[in-house]
């Protein structure tokens, strides 16, 4: 199910994910997570202008997939989570921005791997990766928080 999916990260948290975002730094790069909050619920966050959006993804009884996407968008139903994100990778969908750059579970891989050779910070060919993470995730963080509820969204916590 979800864990054939390249995207899905596990249950990582809201600030790790958030992290994770703003390490790609790409407008539109997306992962899915675990909701932090509720069971059974996955979420699906995309950067857009240094601020995460996230959406509740949810399995109905039927085993079809929705996300919760801005108010008066209808809301659409996909038999795989790769369906529906096919769906969002093009605008006017109900997202912030459309699903554009896959952060995926190898590259979560690999940069775990380089954090742990280079301690806490990121490997020296990634430095300029670096200076950006430490503008945008502040930044990110504060304008999960900050957003109007009608921004919201639906935002897994």
């Amino acid at each position: 199910m979800m864990e054939n999916l390249a995207v899905y990260h596990g249950p990582i948290g809201k600030e790790e994910g958030e992290r994770r975002l703003a390490q790609d730094g790409r407008d539109g790069c997306y992962l899915v997570r675990n909701s932090d909050s509720v069971s059974d619920v996955f979420c699906l966050c995309v950067l857009c202008k240094g601020f995460v959006y996230t959406y509740r993804l949810q399995k109905d009884a039927a085993g079809s997939w929705a996300a919760d996407t801005s108010p008066g968008v209808q809301k659409r139903y996909f038999r795989q989570v790769k369906n529906l994100i096919a769906a969002f990778q093009k605008p006017q969908q109900g997202l912030a921005m459309p699903l554009l750059y896959p952060v995926t579970a190898q590259v979560r891989a690999q940069t775990h791997t380089e954090q742990h050779m280079a301690g806490d910070s990121l490997s020296p060919t990634n430095s300029s990766q670096n200076s950006y993470l430490q503008q945008q995730s502040p930044k990110a963080a504060k304008g999960q928080k900050n957003r109007k509820k009608t921004e919201a969204m639906q935002a897994c916590r």
